[in-house]
């Protein structure tokens, strides 16, 4: 028989890839059984970065992970991470110490209520339940798409397991995803049929549907659409247009062609505020079709939800159109290049970069299979709206649901977990937040087998100055001293460069090209007076 800790250990190494944590006095045994049974953690220097990282790491690669910490501060330390995860719908196991089962200490906090305050079940283990609890854990977070608590109390973490079940759940055989019968698709066919221009829009809960849509919006000669985690879903050859992004993020000509919309069929994509442009995504006239998993339309805008799997309704509808030898009318496009940005200038009115050209070109200089890992801020747009991506999920923006700064390098942590020795990670922030999440910089240089930091650093909290500022608000607590990330990333191993103009990028483009593993960061000293589109969208709601 074994601890307590380690029979949990046990249930979970053959489940998940990778387990991320921060060792304390609750969680000291279980992270010990991980050492000695060879699997060790990815540890991390903040706790929440234990769960932002696993977050990050499923949203790259579908497969769950695992965090842990320990009790009381190291809990607390996870709520924002925990938050957004809930908010994402995003299956985790967070492995925690707790309050003794005798009772509490005097420093022990509710740590259950803590959890169900932001939408997260707890489980609690002990002698003789601990495999059938931990699996009920799992199985859990699993079939509801939510993060889940599982945990240890204080004074059982070495005491040897009596459950009966544990052999047995120390197995585990991966079973095929099963994909539920479609509902009925007649009104969906019959408007598909009648629309004159159709709009199809991805988000990242379509991905597993990827081929059936594409055949779907090719058979449609559709316009196409994606969530800003989806970008690069339609990537492939077709009888179709592809708009980019939808929502704040949408070049104009593209939003235009999105509102001239009469049907648009939604796979996967929770329509949150910044998806449908406060509003504005689609046209007053748009019959709206959302296809979720969810038990509900998310949005009021939806005219007909369908609580089904997004593979078997493309394929349901591939099938009746096929059958009715469907053939797509001639579409009209009003705008030649939808997908228009302006080009920037070479530096801006007050003499720093304009983010614009700095983004033209770091993605000429960036591979196009990159990873890109983004924190919160006004500068959230410029990633989203000029860096090409290869497939849906390339560019992971945690902390979004939940309206975070902060957790962009862990996010980075698990992106570059996921990335491996294949994939380039780049990971985005401002100064703002990139000093919030600080601690968790050395965890991405040790993680990374090649990464890439740019820092937008325009000395101060950009969106607040755009938002509040421009009302007439004090900006000075808006303001930042302007910090020296490559100092200070460089010191702690990286190779970095202060950016002030664009020339300044051929020592990075030449680091590129040479193959270097290792991190580089890029300082870029941008300006406060170039304002992203979606926040000027915002300002004026």
């Amino acid at each position: 028989m074994y601890s307590i800790s380690e029979t949990i250990a046990r249930i979970l190494m053959p489940r998940t890839d990778h387990v991320f944590g921060l060792m304390g006095n609750g969680n000291a045994w279980f992270v010990d059984a991980l050492e000695r049974l060879g699997r060790g953690i990815i540890t991390v220097r903040h706790e929440v970065a234990t769960v932002a990282a696993a977050d990050a790491y499923h949203r790259v690669t579908r497969r769950p992970a695992v965090a842990t910490t320990t009790y009381g501060a190291g809990f607390t330390n996870t709520i924002t991470a925990l938050a957004d995860a809930s908010l994402s719908r995003i299956p985790l196991l967070l492995v925690v110490g707790t309050a003794p089962s005798t009772g509490p200490r005097f420093f022990d906090v509710d740590q259950q209520g803590l959890a169900r305050a932001v939408g997260v079940e707890t489980f609690t283990v002990h002698a003789d339940d601990v495999a059938a609890v931990t699996l009920q854990a799992w199985d859990y977070a699993l079939e509801n798409r939510t993060p889940v608590i599982l945990e240890i109390p204080y004074e059982l973490a070495a005491v040897t397991a009596t459950d009966p079940t544990a052999a047995d759940a120390f197995n585990y055989v991966l079973s095929a995803p099963q994909i539920s019968a479609a509902p009925d698709v007649t009104e969906l066919v019959q408007a598909l049929h009648n629309a004159q221009n159709p709009l199809i829009l991805t988000g990242r809960g379509a991905r597993e549907a990827q081929h059936s849509i594409l055949e779907l919006a090719d058979l449609l000669a559709a316009d196409v659409a994606t969530s800003a985690p989806a970008r690069g879903f339609f990537n492939a050859p077709g009888n179709f247009r592809d708009l980019g992004v939808c929502g704040g993020f949408a070049a104009a000509g593209a939003a235009s062609e999105m509102r001239r919309a009469d049907v648009v069929l939604v796979f996967g994509a929770g329509l949150n505020q910044f998806t449908m442009a406060f509003g504005e995504a689609f046209g007053e006239l748009a019959e709206v079709f959302q296809v979720d998993l969810e038990p509900h339309a998310t949005n009021p805008r939806v005219n007909h939800f369908l609580n089904a799997d997004a593979t078997a309704v493309a394929d349901a509808v591939l099938a009746e159109l096929r059958a009715q030898n469907f053939r797509a009318p001639r579409r009209l496009h009003l705008e030649d290049n939808p997908l228009a940005r302006p080009d920037g200038d070479a530096l801006a009115a007050d003499g720093r970069l304009d983010p614009r050209s700095l983004m033209r070109q770091l993605n000429d200089i960036l591979p196009a299979n990159k990873l890109v890992a983004s924190d919160g801020g006004h500068f959230i747009g410029w990633a989203n709206t000029y860096f090409d991506l290869e497939s849906p999920d390339s560019i992971v923006l945690l902390g979004t649901a939940f309206q975070s700064i902060g957790l962009g390098f862990p996010t980075a942590v698990g992106v570059a977990t996921a990335a491996g020795q294949e994939r380039l990670t780049v990971l985005v922030t401002g100064d703002g937040g990139g000093m919030m999440a600080l601690a968790d910089a050395d965890t991405f240089l040790r993680t990374a087998h090649r990464g890439v930091v740019i820092v937008f650093n325009d000395a101060a909290y950009g969106a607040e100055i755009h938002q509040y500022g421009t009302k007439g608000l004090s900006e000075t607590p808006m303001l930042i001293p302007e910090i020296d990330f490559a100092g200070i990333l460089g010191a702690m191993g990286a190779q970095a460069s202060v950016i002030r103009e664009l020339g300044d990028l051929d020592a990075f483009r030449s680091w590129m090209d040479s193959g270097a593993t290792g991190t580089y960061v890029l300082d870029c000293r941008i300006s406060k007076s170039v304002i992203a589109p979606y926040m000027q969208e915002i300002i004026s709601v």
